[in-house]
């Protein structure tokens, strides 16, 4: 029978108990310390852990890279039955992490992050006697959109004769497949612990692991192919958590947005000068579907924009316009229900005089921009992700709002913000 783990990689142990308990009632059989949690509480978390699960399989996700046996120790005596020791540390450590697993009644699992040959150093850490493999895909390869490594594990599976855990990016949709693939314990962290319902969550990945087929976009991930879908999931102010608020144009506002209506689509860069929309009208011509036309004007004060433009753009399946300057007829464009951005807003247009170019790169809101680079526009304002960054861009983003969804929960159930993120607790001493 495959075990499904529930990755608890939390900051606060406070929000890390109750949550284990509804992971528990869903169906989790064992029970992870992970890695940021033992970062910021230490051995108290395990030990927290072994007395509200005296029965369960307790993980302390160490990810020892060196002095084996003393972390081994610390963590066995707080409770731990299996510590886990990275596969890119020498074969010392690691054999100092059985010996002292042996004294201590703690078993060892290596977890084969970043490990170049992974189905070799599988073989190696066999015979220097750890009871556990596991498979790892580690967040931030996730959110580049790498691919789950399945496959691989296949190999692992037929090459060692020890269990073979699988932990990174599974979710209720995916989770099945891996036992299929020979894993014996499935280790789940983002598809629990950012839902509103951690027990059903479990629930459904325990179903999927029996077979069962479960749609969910919880937890997903996205590639280049579907990036819209992703970024018309999030907010900018999404966006901006997740890219340490990198991409915001200042000074850069909605014009003519419905509530909750949202821009995103890649940008078709134009320059011009002040009052001269021959450029900005001629990117229509240029403009694919799904594209967003960007407009650098310096913030000059006469409009390059109006409602004709707005029309013709929306014929064309452009998505909107974001002017570095001024645009008008804010009242019609808002009638046609075309996302406009602009710094201004003015009456008075000027002459299509043509200087300027279209496809350059612009400086827009402070923020540089090329033709192809992704814009997201909402209520809150414009952001510009690079192309060269989007897909792990929106799935940090994605990630970002599950878990506020999580605090939202949090929230409801009679929280407050600064209780659930302990802030006081975390404020720098005096």
């Amino acid at each position: 029978m495959t075990s499904l783990q529930v990755a608890l990689d939390l900051m606060q142990l406070s929000r890390t108990v109750p949550i284990a308990h509804e992971a528990v009632d869903g169906g989790a059989d064992w029970i992870e310390a992970g890695t940021p949690l033992i970062k910021s509480e230490g051995a108290e978390a395990v030990r927290v852990l072994r007395k509200e699960f005296p029965g369960r399989m307790i993980i302390a996700d160490t990810k020892t890279m060196d002095t084996g046996s003393f972390e081994v120790e610390i963590m066995a005596k707080a409770g731990a039955n299996i510590v886990t020791v990275l596969g890119l540390a020498d074969d010392a450590t690691i054999e100092e992490a059985v010996m002292a697993g042996r004294k201590y009644g703690a078993e060892i699992m290596v977890d084969m992050i970043n490990v170049p040959d992974k189905v070799a150093r599988s073989k190696r850490v066999e015979e220097l006697g750890v009871a556990y493999i596991c498979l790892h895909m580690g967040i931030d390869s996730q959110m580049r959109g790498e691919e789950p490594p399945i496959d691989i594990l296949r190999r692992i599976v037929s090459e060692v004769s020890i269990p073979v855990a699988v932990a990174g990016g599974i979710t209720a949709e995916n989770a099945g497949e891996y036992v299929e693939a020979g894993a014996s314990d499935v280790i789940v962290g983002g598809a629990i612990l950012k839902t509103e319902n951690i027990a059903e969550a479990a629930r459904n990945i325990k179903k999927a692991m029996s077979g069962a087929k479960v749609d969910t976009d919880l937890a997903k991930k996205y590639g280049e192919e579907d990036l819209f879908e992703a970024f018309n999931r999030v907010s900018t102010c999404n966006i901006s958590d997740a890219f340490h608020k990198q991409g915001v144009m200042f000074g850069i506002l909605p014009q003519s947005l419905a509530h909750r209506q949202k821009m995103v689509g890649r940008a078709l860069t134009v320059q011009t000068t002040n009052g001269d929309w021959a450029k900005p009208v001629e990117a229509v011509d240029r403009a694919k579907e799904g594209d967003v036309i960007v407009v650098d004007v310096g913030g000059a004060p006469v409009a390059v924009w109006g409602e004709l433009a707005s029309h013709s753009a929306m014929v064309m399946g452009v998505k909107g316009i974001v002017i570095d300057g001024a645009v008008r007829d804010i009242d019609d464009i808002r009638d046609l229900g075309f996302p406009a951005f602009s710094r201004t807003v003015a009456p008075c247009a000027g002459e299509p005089k043509g200087y300027g170019g279209i496809g350059i790169e612009i400086t827009v809101g402070g923020q540089r921009v090329r033709t192809g680079d992704w814009i997201v526009g909402d209520e809150n304002g414009i952001v510009v992700i690079p192309k060269e960054s989007a897909v792990e861009v929106a799935n940090r983003a994605l990630d970002v709002h599950e878990r506020e969804n999580r605090t939202r929960e949090e929230i409801e159930r009679g929280s407050t913000l600064s209780k659930v993120n302990e802030l006081a607790k975390w404020e720098p001493v005096q």
